[in-house]
């Protein structure tokens, strides 16, 4: 997501809500995840300042730091996690800050308006926010009809959710996502960041933000597009992803390969070849991850796509996939989990017999013997 051509960049990251019993979301939880990312990634620029402001009390405070931020030459990128109520007066939306109750709102929350005003004189496509609210019943309703833009040549992506629960809070899952896959090294544009967010956090009640901010879609309707295209992200992501199984984060190799899986189910459709590639990444993430039922299954998978798409049972990567499958099933050590896997390596087998001569055989050996063994709790 580098932009290039372009000086420093400023990210923001904002996290408010009330400290009070009008608590809707545990906002601030997100900031340490994306303090942990590189400026440079949080402001898509080569070099960057972050300003973090973390459950602010005073609107003016937070307007001068945003009025600050606004007027730097470079990208601007700002995260904020929060939740919005509308004034009785004027009905329009507004941030919770620390001391907002819903009959002082006017004076304790800030007006979107401010948000979008500052950010209307900066030169369109430098300004980027990434949102992940929460909206109380009345705030849900005027925002399900008037969206939540920042007017033109504001990038804005995001996830409102509503209406907010009655008792305890939420998270800003949305904003975790964003997160968890910078930490883990993959470096994906915003649009396709965003669309496996919305996949990761599921629909639920919730409005996912178009790119311009001018379009909420329903949870009921398509919650995203792909990219332009239908291109995958540039800069190769295997080596990231390899060395984080190296370095034993192994969750975090795991959840960037199943993003770019996404990504090619998204372009390619189901059983592409792309997104078969992914699949099998996976599958070889869970064996270097010691869990090799997992393994087993998802090159198992591999097969079966590929036979489903046409290629034959003589084919290279068939009969890898086959082989690769056996191999993991004999590193199980669960008979439990090796007898439930055995039906469908068994059929596969039959598929796939493979260039070793008895494989078929050692499989039906094996299942033998792992009848013999009692099940547990027998």
């Amino acid at each position: 997501m580098l932009i290039k051509g372009e000086g420093p960049g400023t990210a923001l990251l904002l996290a408010a809500a009330p400290a009070n019993k009008g608590r809707l979301v545990d906002a601030a939880s997100v900031l340490p995840g994306l303090a942990a990312v590189a400026p440079g990634v949080l402001a898509g620029t080569a070099a960057a300042t972050v300003v973090e402001l973390a459950d602010p009390v005073d609107p003016q405070t937070v307007l001068t730091r945003i009025r600050a931020v606004a007027a730097t030459p470079g990208p601007v990128s700002v995260y904020l996690a929060g939740q919005v109520h509308l004034d009785a007066k004027q009905g329009l939306p507004h941030v919770a800050l620390a001391r907002t109750t819903q009959a002082a709102l006017r004076y304790t929350a800030l007006p979107w308006a401010w948000l979008a005003h500052e950010f209307q004189v900066r030169r369109p496509g430098t300004t980027t926010v990434v949102v992940d609210l929460v909206a109380d019943a009345a705030a849900w309703q005027w925002l399900r009809h008037e969206g939540l833009g920042l007017g033109s040549g504001v990038h804005l992506y995001g996830r409102v959710t509503g209406p907010a629960p009655r008792r305890g809070t939420t998270a800003p899952d949305y904003l975790k996502v964003y997160a968890e896959v910078w930490r883990g090294g993959a470096r994906p544009t915003l649009a396709q960041l965003h669309a496996y967010a919305a996949d990761q956090v599921g629909p639920g009640d919730a409005l996912f933000l178009a790119e311009d901010g001018s379009a909420p879609d329903s949870a009921d309707q398509p919650r995203h597009s792909a990219p332009p295209g239908g291109a995958a992200p540039g800069t190769d992501p295997h080596p990231a992803i390899l060395a984080a199984a190296a370095a034993g984060r192994h969750g975090e190799a795991a959840s960037m390969a199943a993003m770019w899986e996404s990504e090619a189910l998204r372009a390619h459709g189901p059983g592409s070849l792309e997104a078969i590639h992914w699949l099998e990444v996976r599958a070889d993430l869970a064996r270097l991850a010691g869990e090799p039922a997992r393994s087993c299954e998802g090159w198992m998978a591999s097969a079966q796509a590929r036979l489903a798409g046409g290629q034959t049972t003589d084919d290279a990567d068939v009969q890898a996939a086959v082989d690769r499958a056996h191999h993991q099933w004999e590193q199980l050590r669960d008979p439990e989990r090796a007898r439930s896997l055995a039906p469908a390596l068994v059929a596969l087998r039959r598929q796939v017999p493979g260039r070793q001569r008895g494989a078929l055989d050692a499989v039906q050996r094996r299942l033998e013997q792992l009848h013999a063994v009692p099940a547990a709790g027998r």
